[in-house]
């Protein structure tokens, strides 16, 4: 299973910041991860950034038991 690693609003929007989910590919896992955490979650994947393995994400690639998808949330700040 693929961990999948939630930050900031995602993060808030799962109830939970990891979470392992089996998997074939990054599609896919977004998908059960929308099913499972609802529209909330849902509002926030679709604006925030996907990397796997600590890459961007660029296409759709296969998933293995080894591998992290992390959802990164715009950030924003200044003074």
């Amino acid at each position: 299973m693929a961990v999948l690693l939630l930050f900031g609003p995602a993060r808030t929007a799962a109830g939970t910041g990891r979470v392992a989910i089996d998997a074939p590919t990054v599609s896919v896992l977004c998908a059960e991860a929308r099913q499972r955490f609802g529209e909330a979650f849902a509002a926030v994947l679709d604006t925030s950034a996907v990397w796997v393995n600590g890459n961007p994400l660029s296409g759709d690639p296969p998933l293995g038991p080894a591998d992290e998808v992390a959802v990164l949330p715009p950030v924003s700040g200044g003074a």
